[in-house]
């Protein structure tokens, strides 16, 4: 993960394949409490930062919370991230956003998924708690993947899931 271009070069030149223009910067860089208050206009600019340092390696970035309620709104937002110096991006959801990751993907956006703890959902889901221990659970995040892969998701990012599970997604 990378906020910014000094980090995304020694990132980029240290031979790293992704670097992600992560919504934590929100935590890490401006102080925040949680990633909810992070703007897509804070970034579009740690983007440009981040863009600006990666010659090699792809760079993928967040959409920031209340940017992919759409397909259509989630399309423009990522076209946003796109135009700033992103060549992917990624978002939070899996079979509550399939709709969104279809249109991104189509619009011709290599799109990356996230599923298991949300951060966005921090408030919503009590805390960051480990995902995917019972079995109701695990099969959940299991048709999340589905989900995310038969809508045109390149990669599937997998926070804070039990190992067990974890294994059986990447299965």
């Amino acid at each position: 993960t990378a906020y910014d271009y000094p980090t995304a070069r020694l990132l980029d030149e240290s031979g790293i394949d992704i670097i992600l223009v992560g919504d934590s910067l929100g935590m890490v860089v401006l102080g925040y409490s949680d990633t909810t208050k992070v703007t897509l206009d804070e970034m579009l600019h740690h983007t440009r930062a981040a863009a600006r340092g990666v010659k090699r390696a792809l760079l993928v970035a967040d959409l920031s919370v209340g940017t992919y309620e759409t397909p259509e709104v989630a399309t423009a937002n990522a076209r946003r991230l796109v135009d700033a110096g992103a060549q992917a991006v990624k978002l939070e959801g899996g079979v509550s956003h399939s709709a969104q990751i279809a249109a991104i993907v189509q619009a011709g956006i290599p799109l990356m998924a996230h599923i298991g703890m949300l951060p966005q959902s921090v408030h919503e889901e009590g805390g960051y708690k480990v995902k995917g221990r019972g079995a109701v659970e695990a099969e959940r995040l299991l048709q999340d993947a589905r989900s995310v892969e038969a809508a045109g998701a390149f990669s599937v990012v997998l926070e804070i899931v039990a190992a067990d599970t974890a294994r059986r997604i990447t299965d």
